[in-house]
C-alpha cells in the first residue's frame, strides 16, 4: 500500500457530507474537530463522527479524525471518542513536543498519530517528534504556522521549515510528509504551484479542503506518459542483466532504478490518466 497523497478536509458538524467525501478519490479523509467547528458544536460533531465511523468500518484505512489540540479544554473528549470508536488515525494539531504524542497514545493506543507542526516550537523540535512512537506521518499547517512567525505571504518564508520537516521524516524512516491546505477552492494552478514547491522540498502529499482540489493533485503528482515509459524502459533494462547496464548511452544504477521504481508507485497512487 503507497501512503496517501491526498488528504481532504470535512467539517465533523456536517455528517451530509461525509458520504460525499469518501466518494471521491482521495487517500484519507480528515474528519474535522478542530478548526472547522466552533465550540458550540464540538460536541455534537464528535458524536456524528462517532456515529458515522462505527457504522463505516470498511473504510477504516480512509478514516482519520483530527481532534483539538492537548491544551483544549475538548482534547479529551475527543481521544475518548477516538478510543471508543475504534478510529485508526488522528491528526494533532499544534505537536510541538513528543509527550504531546505520548498523550495520544495513551488515550487511545491503537491510533496511528499524524502530527500537524505548525509552529516555530513545532519546528524546532521536529526530528523528536518525527521519532516518537506512534507517529505515523508529519504534516506541515502552513497557514498557521505563517501567523506564528508573522510571515508577509511570500512562500520563501516555508522554505526553511518545509526542508526540516521533509529531512526529518527521511531520518526517522516515515513517508514523505504532507503539505498544508491552499485556500482557493477555485484557482487550479495556485493549488497546483503549492504543490510543486512542496515536492520541490521533498513532501509526498498534500491537504485539501475541496474534492475539486484532489483531482488536481491527484492530476499534479501523477507521472507523465513519458516518464513512466521511462521507467518501465529502466526496470525492464535492469531485470534482464545482472551486471552493469546502459539505456540511451547511460548506466543504470541503484539510484536510477530506485527513481525509476519510486515513478511507477506514484502512478499506481495517483490513479489511471
Amino acid at each position: 500500500m503507497h501512503p496517501p497523497i491526498t488528504y481532504l478536509f470535512v467539517p465533523g458538524n456536517r455528517p451530509e457530507r461525509f458520504d460525499k467525501a469518501f466518494a471521491t478519490d482521495a487517500g484519507s479523509v480528515i474528519l474535522d474537530l478542530e478548526d472547522a467547528v466552533t465550540p458550540a458544536d464540538k460536541a455534537a460533531a464528535r458524536d456524528a463522527i462517532a456515529h458515522w465511523v462505527v457504522l463505516h468500518a470498511a473504510l477504516a484505512e480512509r478514516i482519520a479524525v483530527r481532534i483539538n489540540d492537548t491544551q483544549s479544554e475538548w482534547f479529551a473528549d475527543d481521544l475518548a471518542m477516538i478510543r471508543e470508536a475504534g478510529v485508526g488515525q488522528v491528526m494533532l494539531p499544534k505537536s510541538e513536543w513528543p509527550e504531546q504524542i505520548d498523550r495520544v497514545r495513551a488515550g487511545a493506543p491503537a491510533a496511528a498519530v499524524l502530527a500537524l507542526v505548525e509552529t516555530a516550537r513545532g519546528i524546532h523540535n521536529v526530528d523528536q517528534i518525527a521519532t516518537t512512537d506512534g507517529v505515523a506521518r508529519l504534516a506541515f499547517g502552513t497557514l498557521d504556522y505563517a501567523v506564528d512567525l508573522d510571515l508577509p505571504g511570500d512562500e520563501a518564508g516555508l522554505a526553511y521549515a518545509s526542508a526540516r520537516i521533509a529531512i526529518a521524516s527521511r531520518c526517522a524512516e516515515l513517508p514523505a510528509p504532507v503539505a498544508g491546505v491552499t485556500p482557493s477552492v477555485t484557482d487550479e494552478a495556485r493549488v497546483r504551484a503549492d504543490f510543486a514547491f512542496a515536492r520541490v522540498h521533498g513532501f509526498g502529499a498534500k491537504m485539501c479542503i475541496h474534492p475539486r482540489q484532489v483531482d488536481w493533485i491527484h492530476a499534479a503528482a501523477r507521472p507523465s506518459a513519458e516518464e513512466q515509459a521511462w521507467a518501465q524502459r529502466v526496470l525492464a533494462a535492469a531485470e534482464a542483466s545482472e551486471g552493469a547496464v546502459q539505456l540511451d548511452g547511460k548506466m543504470i544504477d541503484r539510484p536510477v532504478v530506485l527513481k525509476a521504481q519510486a515513478i511507477l508507485g506514484r502512478s499506481h497512487s495517483c490513479g489511471p490518466n
